[in-house]
C-alpha cells in the first residue's frame, strides 16, 4: 500500500502526511494509519460477516436517527443507508483493510467503515471518493456516535447474531444424543468410577447424561446469548450522551430495532454501559463450559472406543481417515480429539478475553478489539467442531453388545446387584475371590450353588435400571 500510479490513485493528508489510496478502494487516511501501525494478524473486520454487518447497521439506525433529529438532511441519510447496505452485502470487503485485533480501543475499525461508507455513499450520488463533499465520515457517517459507543454496541449486536447458530448446533448434538440413548437403551454395560469396576448399568443411560448435560449447555447459551441486548449506542465518548441530540438514542434504537429484528434496549445507566464488558466474561464463561463439557465427552467416546484389541473396545466410532503414516490399518478417534483440542483454544481465549475485561479504565474498556477477536474465535471452533462431530462421528456410533455385556458379567461390579440377596459380607468374599482367582463371579456363584447364573443374570438386570422416575 506505498507504491501506486498516480493517475491510479487519490491522495489524502492527515497530520502526519500525505497518503496515496487506490481509486478502486473506499478506505480513506485514517484506515490506512490503523492498517500501516496495527496490523498483526492475517485477520481484517471483514472477515467475520456479523461483525461487518452490526457496524453497518449500527451507522445505518444512526444515520435514520439523525434524519429523525434533524441532523442529516434526506440525500445524506438515504445515501448512507444504500452504503450500509452494500457493506451488509460485502461489496466493500476489500476496502475493510483494519485488522480485527488492532490496538487502537477501535478507533480504526471504526474509521474504516466510517470512511468506507462515507466513500461509498459519495459515489452513489456521483461524487468523487475522498472529496467528503457531501458525506463525511466523521461530520455525518459518525454523527452522534463515537467509537466508545458504536464498536461495543457493534460488537455485542455481531455475538448475538454468531451465538445463534451455535445454540442451534448444540441443540442438534444433544437430539443426536437422545437418539443414542434410545438405540442403545437394552445394552449392559459396566459402569466405572475412578477408571475401575463399578456398578451394572445401560450403556443408553450413559448416553441419556451426555444428552442432558447437551441440552442444558443449549440452554445456558441462550440465557446468556440474552444479555447482550442491552446496548451502549447513544453514550456517545463516555456516558453522558454529549454529542448528540436529545432525541437520538430513542430513534436510534427504534431503528436498529427494525433494521435487526432484535429487540435491542439502551442501558439503565450508560456510565455502566461505556465502562464495564463484564457481559462478555459471561459469555466467555459459557462458550469455555460448553467447549470444556464436550470435550469430558468426547474424551469418554475416546476411552470407550479403545482397542480394538488392547482397549476397552465397547463403542465402534465411524471410521474417518488413517490413523497412521507408518502403522498400516491403525485408526484413530480424529473427531473427539479434535473436540478436545478445540476446547484447550477455547479456554485459552477465555482467559484473554478475561484479562481484557479486567483491565478496562475509567470511563471505557479500549482492549475490545481482543475480546471481538477471542470471543468470534471461540464461537467458530464450537459451531464449526460441533457440527463435524455430530455428523462424522456420534451420528454412527454403534455399540458391541458383547463387548459391553462380557465386560459387565466378567467384573466384580455385579456383587453391588447381589448385595440384596446375599447381604455385603458374602459378596465381598466372592468378589475379593473372584478377583484373586480371575474367574467371573457368576461362574463362583453357581459353582458353589450360592444363586443360579440365570438369577444372578436377573438380579443384575434389575440393578441396572434406575430405582426412582425422571
Amino acid at each position: 500500500m506505498t507504491t501506486f500510479n498516480p493517475a491510479e490513485s487519490r491522495f489524502e493528508t492527515d497530520y502526519v502526511g500525505q497518503v496515496q489510496i487506490p481509486i478502486d478502494k473506499l478506505y480513506g487516511v485514517n484506515s490506512v494509519r490503523g492498517f500501516q501501525n496495527l496490523s498483526v494478524s492475517p485477520l481484517t473486520i471483514a472477515h467475520y460477516p456479523e461483525f461487518r454487518n452490526a457496524f453497518a447497521q449500527c451507522k445505518w439506525a444512526s444515520a435514520l436517527a439523525n434524519l429523525d433529529s434533524g441532523v442529516l438532511t434526506n440525500p445524506q441519510c438515504e445515501s448512507i443507508v444504500l452504503a450500509c447496505r452494500e457493506v451488509i452485502e460485502g461489496k466493500c470487503d476489500d476496502s475493510l483493510i483494519v485488522d480485527l485485533l488492532e490496538g487502537s480501543g477501535g478507533t480504526s475499525t471504526n474509521m474504516n467503515f466510517n470512511e468506507v461508507i462515507a466513500n461509498c455513499a459519495q459515489r452513489l450520488m456521483g461524487h468523487t471518493a475522498g472529496s467528503y463533499e457531501v458525506v463525511h465520515p466523521n461530520d455525518h457517517v459518525n454523527c452522534s456516535q463515537s467509537t466508545n459507543d458504536v464498536y461495543p454496541a457493534a460488537l455485542k449486536i455481531a455475538t448475538y447474531a454468531m451465538i445463534g447458530p451455535l445454540i442451534s448446533e448444540v441443540e442438534k448434538l444433544a437430539a443426536q444424543f437422545d437418539k443414542k440413548a434410545e438405540q442403545f437403551a437394552d445394552v449392559l454395560h459396566l459402569g466405572r468410577t475412578c477408571l475401575q469396576d463399578a456398578q451394572p448399568m445401560r450403556l443408553g443411560q450413559l448416553f441419556s447424561g451426555y444428552a442432558s448435560l447437551t441440552h442444558r449447555l443449549a440452554t445456558e447459551l441462550g440465557a446468556v446469548r440474552d444479555k447482550l441486548r442491552t446496548l451502549p449506542l447513544g453514550g456517545t465518548a463516555i456516558g453522558t450522551g454529549f454529542g448528540a441530540p436529545a432525541d437520538y438514542r430513542g430513534f436510534v434504537y427504534m431503528h436498529l430495532c427494525h433494521i435487526t429484528g432484535v429487540e435491542y434496549l439502551a442501558p439503565t445507566n450508560s456510565f455502566d454501559a461505556m465502562q464495564n464488558m463484564d457481559v462478555f466474561s459471561r459469555v466467555s464463561a459459557e462458550l469455555r463450559t460448553c467447549s470444556a463439557s464436550l470435550a469430558k465427552i468426547a474424551s469418554d467416546l475416546t476411552m470407550l472406543s479403545s482397542g480394538p484389541v488392547g482397549g476397552i473396545g465397547e463403542l465402534i466410532l465411524p471410521e474417518a481417515q488413517a490413523g497412521s503414516s507408518i502403522m498400516p490399518g491403525k485408526v484413530n478417534p480424529v473427531l473427539p480429539m479434535s473436540m478436545i483440542q478445540l476446547s484447550f483454544a477455547v479456554i485459552g481465549n477465555d482467559v484473554a478475553v478475561a484479562q481484557a475485561v479486567q483491565y478496562g479504565e475509567l470511563e471505557i474498556n479500549h482492549f475490545e478489539p481482543v475480546v471481538s477477536s477471542r470471543v468470534f474465535d471461540s464461537i467458530a471452533l464450537l459451531t464449526n467442531g460441533i457440527q463435524r462431530f455430530r455428523e462424522k462421528c456420534v451420528a454412527g456410533i454403534t455399540a458391541s453388545v458383547q463387548r459391553n455385556e462380557e465386560h459387565l458379567i466378567q467384573s466384580m461390579a455385579v456383587a453391588t446387584a447381589l448385595v440384596p440377596e446375599l447381604g455385603y459380607a458374602k459378596v465381598s468374599k466372592l468378589a475379593r475371590q473372584s478377583v484373586a482367582e480371575g474367574r467371573s463371579l457368576l461362574a463362583i456363584l453357581e459353582e458353589s450353588e450360592l444363586m443360579s447364573q440365570a438369577a444372578a443374570m436377573a438380579a443384575i438386570e434389575k440393578a441396572s435400571h434406575p430405582v426412582f422416575q425422571d
